[in-house]
């Protein structure tokens, strides 16, 4: 099927897996991370103190995330949709009248499993569940969401920081999330119901079978591919977390840096339709042992960068990992280990994405606090992915031989 008629035919169920996504921004690091500096100075917090406590509701989100992702096979998108924006917009007006710091932790808990968890989880396994021969494209639809919030998001709110005062922008984002709930309620009017269709609607994994959640966490796959599925989550949360700081020690404007957002975003958004279409036609096997290289040069760029142009570069080089991060990883789980238990597997999946988006900021926040500064922990992150590069290679070299034939049928618009 071509593009044109791809997106002609599935329009309403793609749109709302995109309208997901972009809502999530406000409950991911780059949103909550731009009202960092006023948050510190109010509640007078140090890096690590912030750090922690971000640390804290993040871990808590991660936790509930693998009893939560199991939902997504119960129960429709649009049923799930009609719960977790409201209550993430219920988040946002907690973080506008936060009374003190004993608050924060539970604010972010609200704020990480409502954005980051459910509304990109739910979204997800739709678009891995909805499609088959389509589902790079599927899943690279509902991804521009997401990087349209990195881009836009950012540096809007920066901007209007020098306007208004933080808490009465957590009320704008409030509306913001509430407002597209309609929409996804009409773009989902018709919708297929998860254990109704489990059969109809699943492509087996290896061994020709679906696996388990249990069966997966046995799997010497899975553990040979956590550093992967760990770090690109982990270590753009802490770049973003971090970005104050970043512009403050590479002594350019914080208002600069995030105007290089849209440079990641295009770049990020460029690979990930290449990477989604590429998917479609050779498979995640192929895509995902070169996926990590970017992301490694990237951040040894930011590393020992000097000035606005090497920051630049970095971000860039991020950007494109991050954008077949989530193409091509939300494919991985569906072709690897079937789409029947799909919720329940990639639950596990989000919630080492949630906590290692807890653990980075923690243990970076702590490292500054201790003296080993944010610049040379972004060299020691670049070598962390060199070493992924190589253990994602041989995994899926040897994975790959226990992958059934492929000719399945999309399920929506083949």
């Amino acid at each position: 099927m071509g593009t044109v008629s791809f997106l002609r035919e599935n329009a309403a169920w793609l749109a709302a897996g995109f309208l997901l996504t972009l809502s999530s921004s406000y409950g991911q690091t780059f949103f909550i991370s731009v009202f960092a500096g006023e948050i510190r100075a109010e509640f007078g917090l140090s890096h690590g103190g912030w750090g922690a406590i971000y640390a804290l509701g993040t871990l808590g989100s991660a936790l509930t995330m693998l009893w939560a992702g199991t939902l997504a096979d119960r129960f429709r998108v649009r049923d799930l949709a009609m719960i977790v924006l409201p209550c993430l917009a219920v988040a946002c007006l907690a973080m506008a009248a936060v009374p003190g710091v004993w608050a924060l932790p539970v604010v972010i808990f609200a704020l990480r499993l409502m954005g980051q968890g459910m509304t990109i989880h739910i979204a997800v396994v739709a678009m891995a569940r909805w499609f088959v021969a389509t589902r790079g494209k599927a899943l690279s639809v509902a991804r521009l969401g997401v990087t349209l919030g990195e881009s836009l998001m950012p540096i809007l709110f920066v901007a209007l920081l020098t306007i208004f005062g933080w808490r009465s922008l957590w009320v704008l984002a409030a509306g913001m999330a509430l407002i597209v709930l309609p929409a996804v309620l009409v773009l989902l009017r018709q919708e297929r119901v998860p254990s109704a269709d489990a059969e109809a609607n699943s492509s087996l994994g290896m061994d020709a079978r679906h696996w388990t959640r249990g069966e997966m966490l046995k799997n010497w796959l899975f553990w040979a591919m956590f550093p992967l599925i760990l770090g690109p989550p982990t270590f753009i949360t802490v770049l973003f977390f971090h970005q104050v700081h970043l512009a403050e020690i590479k002594e350019v404007a914080h208002l600069s840096f995030v105007a290089l957002f849209p440079l990641y975003t295009a770049f990020s958004v460029g690979m990930m339709l290449i990477a989604g279409a590429a998917l479609d036609r050779i498979g995640t096997a192929r895509i995902l042992p070169l996926m990590p290289l970017p992301i490694a040069i990237g951040f040894l760029c930011l590393g020992y960068a000097d000035g606005i142009a090497e920051l630049a570069i970095g971000m860039v080089l991020i950007g494109t990992t991050s954008g077949a991060q989530f193409t091509v990883i939300g494919a991985f789980w569906a072709e690897f280990y079937g789409t029947r238990n799909l919720g329940a597997i990639k639950a596990v999946a989000t919630a080492i994405m949630v906590f290692g988006s807890a653990f980075g900021p923690a243990l970076t926040g702590a490292l500054i606090d201790f003296g080993l500064g944010l610049d040379r922990q972004l060299v020691m992150i670049g070598v962390f992915f060199l070493v992924t590069t190589a253990i994602t290679f041989f995994a899926l070299r040897r994975a790959a031989k226990h992958l059934p034939a492929t000719g399945e049928v999309n399920v929506i618009g083949a």
